[in-house]
């Protein structure tokens, strides 16, 4: 059998914290080099501490990287699977060391990010090589290409919605994580967002009235413009007893952007306004999921064409010098403010 051109894959994401002791740490790692209050930062730890201290991202990783390797195992291409966090243990650099020391010399990364921008894509690419350079010989990584019209994702997400759906005609709300505007004009990422709703939409037979896509967990000063509309002045608008289901395409995950935004927040402004709100999983573990990711793996190793279905082509494998390119210095303080949606995982 010819020997592969990678020899592992690597899951890389944000990374939360696991008992209380954790969350203050975890939240200094994440806004290292930030010139954010003290004050913000504990506002932020409360809502950590009202799950118990406990981020469920990293149950959520342990349970995709498991289905990963049950899905390798049955169908190839045989690889290790390896797991590393911007954030939090198991942290990056740890893991290209554990890596290097198992003998990997290549990887592919999944990134637990589906949609391109700046904090979504090449602040990832700008991890791996600040990790890579504190450890000697530490393997070569290439980043898996964005999936957003991959045919599987699309599926596995219209299921998603099709479970919460039921027999009702309830109104579909799209959301996914508001960045500023200045990110937004310089990536795909509203396009991608807009495209991906149009495909599980029409996935399910649904019509562009039928559905809507809303941004969630904005932060920064009020001044700063930030994608919009946001899910609660959404919710607000609609017709009271209104059937509506939230769908967190933005996200692969339950992790404490759904759980608390969307889960507690959103809810309780549902509930207040006369709304009979369901929220749709997210894709998670989904079997076609797990079978999509198996692909970009086999696209990467020659064993399987690239595909996409819509308006456009499958995205590139390398991302060019110019693309998603890190905001501005007074974007970007808006962006790592510390309330509790400026430093949620993505």
């Amino acid at each position: 059998m010819p020997e592969l051109a990678y020899d592992a894959v690597l899951v890389l994401s944000f990374g939360g914290p696991e008992k209380p002791d954790d969350v203050i740490p975890f939240l200094e790692n994440v806004l290292r080099g930030r010139n954010v209050p003290r004050q913000r930062m504990l506002a932020v730890a409360e809502h950590y501490y009202r799950f118990g201290g406990k981020s469920p991202i990293n149950d959520q990783n342990r349970a995709l990287i498991a289905g990963l390797e049950s899905e390798l195992a049955r169908h190839g291409p045989r690889l290790p699977i390896y797991w590393g966090n911007r954030n939090w243990h198991p942290l990056l650099a740890d893991t290209l060391g554990q890596m290097r020391d198992d003998g990997v010399r290549k990887a592919l990364a999944f990134v637990t990010s589906i949609f391109s921008s700046y904090s979504g894509c090449r602040q990832y690419l700008e991890d791996v090589e600040w990790a890579r350079a504190q450890v000697a010989g530490a393997p070569e990584v290439h980043k898996l290409r964005a999936f957003y019209n991959h045919p599987l994702f699309i599926e596995a997400q219209a299921d998603r919605v099709r479970e919460a759906l039921g027999d009702g005609r309830a109104k579909i709300i799209y959301t996914a994580h508001s960045i500023p505007l200045s990110m937004a004009e310089t990536s795909d990422y509203q396009r991608q967002l807009r495209e991906s709703c149009r495909l599980v939409s029409a996935r399910l037979g649904k019509e562009q009235s039928d559905w809507r896509l809303v941004y969630q967990s904005r932060s920064g000063p009020p001044g700063q413009p930030w994608l919009e509309p946001d899910i609660a002045g959404v919710l607000r608008e609609m017709d009271i007893g209104s059937d509506v289901v939230v769908v967190p395409i933005g996200f692969i995950s339950d992790h404490m952007e759904v759980i608390y935004d969307l889960d507690t927040e959103a809810r309780a402004v549902a509930r207040d306004h006369g709304l009979n709100m369901v929220r749709a999983a997210t894709v998670g573990v989904h079997p076609k999921f797990l079978e999509m990711i198996r692909e970009l793996i086999g696209e990467r190793l020659g064993l399987c064409p690239p595909r996409a279905i819509g308006q456009y082509p499958p995205s590139h494998d390398e991302c060019p010098p110019g693309c998603c390119p890190a905001p501005s210095r007074r974007a970007n303080s808006a962006f790592s403010d510390s309330s509790p949606r400026a430093i949620a995982q993505r």
